[in-house]
């Protein structure tokens, strides 16, 4: 099953907001969350609720990054989720309900966010998208619906039909040119939406896996665009992670390419990006590979947090305080299994 029924995410949801005990995963996965990286969670959330804005909006301090706000939100909706969080259920709920509210009052009438600078466009359309999806997927709320149809809309209609560029996305939202790392946002988005019930082709989501295909090398790895050369961590993660959330679980390129994460996780060009696909990635191939790749992750993020007080957070420099929090605390959660999308 691609995956588990909205239902029973729903009844998941239905629990505290965080488990009675954090040892509470599905009977066959063994990964857990102690009780010392549970604490650091809810020092996370903490301190993300902190830093909302008046407009529901979370977004970097550094003037340098305050063009995002969209894509910021949408990370920190995500990882507000993955423990357990929607917009009426949580401790969180009030900052989830202000950060959808944002998001839904951001879209135009032609499907595009406002607010967002277009030198980076679909990377902010892509993940604000994907949360959307994932709370519409959990809420079936006729709103979230209609304006979440319009930005899968302009996904569809933006994808490159260009030789060996066909079935990927780039920066600006219309068809051309395009690189893994803005079409794992695209496909993922796509996905969500198909799994709640919204009309996608299935060819713009067979086009995508062809494009993402076409960016393998015979290593093992992934290169940034189809026909280049000079693989990487994030962009494998990204790829293969893009495969499988199509249903393409026994792709023959998704098992070299968990195995090429393993041997270049240390690789730190855009590390976080890279984990935050990397771990759902494994996450789906579970068992062995999944708990190694855990106890990596709680090896690389547990020493590096920063506490002040009864909040904690990250910063690896690469976006931000906010981002890299966001992306962390997903990760680190994600044993609880409340994110619909990242379950096979």
């Amino acid at each position: 099953m691609f995956l588990r029924s909205l239902c029973a995410s729903a009844a998941l949801c239905l629990h505290a907001h965080f488990p009675a005990s954090a040892a509470e995963p599905a009977a066959e996965d063994a990964v857990t969350v102690n009780a010392n990286t549970e604490d650091i969670l809810r020092g996370a959330l903490r301190w993300l609720a902190s830093k909302q804005n008046v407009n529901g909006s979370w977004n970097e301090s550094d003037s340098r990054r305050a063009i995002h706000p969209v894509a910021i939100t949408g990370y920190v909706l995500l990882a507000f989720m993955a423990t357990g969080n929607l917009p009426d259920e949580g401790e969180y709920a009030k900052p989830v309900k202000a950060g959808l509210d944002f998001l839904l009052d951001s879209i135009g009438a032609d499907g595009q966010y406002r607010g967002v600078a277009g030198g980076q466009y679909m990377y902010n359309h892509g993940i604000a998208t994907i949360a959307l999806g994932e709370l519409y997927g959990q809420s079936r709320s006729p709103i979230i619906r209609e304006k979440l149809q319009r930005a899968i809309r302009l996904i569809v209609t933006t994808q490159s039909d260009r030789g060996s560029n066909k079935g990927g996305w780039r920066y600006q939202p219309r068809p051309g040119d395009a690189d893994i790392s803005v079409t794992v946002l695209q496909v993922v988005a796509l996905r969500a939406a198909k799994n709640a019930g919204l009309d996608v082709p299935q060819k713009t989501i067979d086009d995508a896996v062809d494009y993402v295909r076409r960016c393998s090398d015979p290593g093992g790895g992934f290169v940034y665009q189809a026909g280049q050369r000079g693989t990487g961590f994030s962009r494998t993660a990204a790829a293969i992670y893009s495969l499988q959330v199509c249903g393409h679980y026994d792709d023959p390129l998704v098992q070299p390419g968990s195995e090429f994460l393993f041997q270049h996780h240390s690789e730190r060009r855009f590390w976080t990006y890279g984990a935050n696909y990397a771990a759902p990635a494994q996450y789906m191939i579970g068992g062995e590979t999944w708990r190694r790749w855990y106890d990596i992750m709680k090896a690389e993020l547990l020493p590096r947090v920063q506490r002040n007080g009864e909040m904690c957070s990250w910063d690896d420099h690469e976006i931000g305080n906010i981002y890299t929090t966001a992306c962390y605390t997903t990760i680190l959660a994600m044993p609880w299994h409340y994110i619909p999308l990242y379950q096979r």
